[in-house]
């Protein structure tokens, strides 16, 4: 494992390089909005990317790198993580089919730029679909399925039975499991494993 640094429009960022054996793919994974490169369900998909020979980037976002919490419009997360994206495919996952993805906001950053950084599946975990609505509220909060239906490559969803944010539906080309737990995917890492490792092996996102 290892890290570097990469210039963005926002700042740097930061992304931890797990290099597989002989890889036959590359996985990018962005973290939540108020959480890390660590979280429980980001390195479960990491430890199972890696036995499947997919090598491995974690993403922190500038803002996490410059020490700050809040995170900032998605036209300036969105813009970061394709600049990262892009470098490495130039460097260490160069010549590598790209699998993006991460945890929750993370996800929704992978969803949205899926074609600008030339992606051929897409990972979501714990995909916050309809945030809970407020207490004061009139309305619904929005849904964010339009995200989703915009990804034309294939899609695997990690969803806790429990999320408050909800079950996405399954489509033509995106995957839902449920697996136990709510929306920090921290109940079963086994489950969350292997949803994910089913995926990789089915044959359509990395060669067998």
């Amino acid at each position: 494992m290892s890290s570097i640094e990469i210039e963005t429009p926002h700042g740097p960022a930061r992304a931890i390089l797990d290099p597989a054996d002989e890889p036959v793919a590359g996985l990018v994974l962005g973290h939540g909005a108020g959480g890390g490169v660590e979280a429980p369900d980001l390195l479960v998909a990491t430890e199972v990317a890696l036995a499947e020979r997919v090598s491995v980037a974690r993403v922190e976002q500038p803002y996490r790198v410059a020490g700050k919490r809040s995170q900032p419009a998605a036209s300036t997360i969105d813009a970061a993580w394709i600049a990262a994206a892009r470098h490495l495919r130039a460097g260490p996952l160069a010549d590598l089919p790209l699998i993006v993805g991460g945890r929750s906001a993370g996800a929704r950053v992978a969803c949205r730029t899926a074609a600008e950084t030339g992606a051929v599946a897409v990972l979501c975990l714990a995909f916050p679909l309809q945030p809970p609505q407020r207490r004061n509220a009139t309305a619904p909060s929005p849904s964010r399925l339009d995200e989703l239906d915009a990804v034309d490559v294939p899609v695997l969803i990690v969803q806790g039975e429990r999320d408050r944010f909800g079950t996405p539906p399954e489509s033509p080309t995106r995957t839902v499991t449920l697996v136990p737990g709510d929306h920090s995917l921290r109940t079963d890492r086994d489950a969350v494993g292997e949803a994910v490792r089913g995926w990789l092996r089915t044959g359509t996102i990395v060669p067998a």
